[in-house]
């Protein structure tokens, strides 16, 4: 007899299958100007997978991410976030563009943190964590807050809890900023560079907190860095991007140990020789 959904073996019986959403992109493209910074892109990050993109600047990536967080439109293909498209919906048996009830719900599913930190700078630590789950996701107050204090317990920032971001140093600040991120639930989360404005003392210990949320974590995570061992440690897959394409892509240990493509061997001598 075959294994059921709950039996070991089954192909389903990891949860990170069975209720994280994966992302795909389908002929995507996207133009700035006469520029095309992605070119029909094809790819598919599996439920629960941890993706990091490399590259040179301007070949893509935090675009990626942008159209991700729907701060960019396509200017065609599809852009899926588990069973549903993001910039499209259905309607009359076909497709037609999503309109601004659709993407709100869509958001719900998808976090971020910004290489700025972006946090709101005339609220406390608190209100940044308690704002978005009260407002977008209706999430009472003493629930908010509850939540609130157990992440930033996590990232080790319970003392700092009525502080405002121009009082936490910049580690501090970007710890917050994850924190803010989870509180919202996210079954998706994107990195864009979250080290890269960092001090290079206050790097390792952010690293180390993202290392710990990506094991303990059923999130599908998608990673911009430029931070190559970074992006070895907390990756199943690595994706080399030039102009708008997948170059190569495949697991840490083969595209940092024996990468296929020339153009991903001068990257990553580039990279790594600055």
């Amino acid at each position: 007899m075959p294994p059921t959904d709950t039996e070991p073996g089954s192909p389903t019986a990891d949860p990170r299958v069975c209720e994280a959403p994966g992302v795909r992109f389908e002929k995507v493209v996207k133009r700035f100007g006469s520029t095309t910074v992605l070119r029909e892109l094809d790819f598919t990050v599996a439920p629960g997978e941890r993706v990091t993109l490399i590259g040179p600047s301007g070949s893509g990536k935090t675009t990626i991410l942008r159209l991700l967080m729907t701060l960019e439109r396509p200017d065609g293909g599809l852009i899926w976030v588990g069973d549903d498209t993001l910039w499209h919906m259905e309607r009359g048996g076909g497709r037609v563009p999503a309109n601004q009830k659709h993407l709100h719900e869509m958001r719900k599913r998808i976090g971020m943190v910004f290489q700025q930190f972006n946090l709101f700078p005339n609220m406390n630590v608190l209100r940044n964590l308690t704002e978005g789950p009260m407002r977008v996701l209706g999430l009472p107050k003493d629930e908010a807050v509850e939540r609130a204090r157990g992440l930033l317990d996590m990232v080790g920032l319970a003392d700092r809890i009525d502080a405002h971001p121009s009082r936490l140093s910049g580690g501090q600040q970007q710890r917050v900023a994850i924190a803010r991120a989870l509180a919202m639930e996210p079954k998706v989360l994107l990195l864009d560079e979250v080290t890269s404005a960092l001090d290079p003392e206050l790097v390792v210990g952010v690293q180390d907190l993202l290392r710990d949320i990506a094991r303990e974590s059923d999130l599908t995570l998608l990673c911009v860095t430029h931070e190559m061992t970074f992006a070895k440690d907390i990756s199943d897959r690595v994706m080399m991007f030039d102009q708008g394409q997948i170059v190569e892509e495949g697991p840490p240990e083969q595209i940092f140990g024996e990468p296929s493509e020339q153009r991903t061997r001068d990257f990553l001598q580039a990279v790594l020789a600055s």
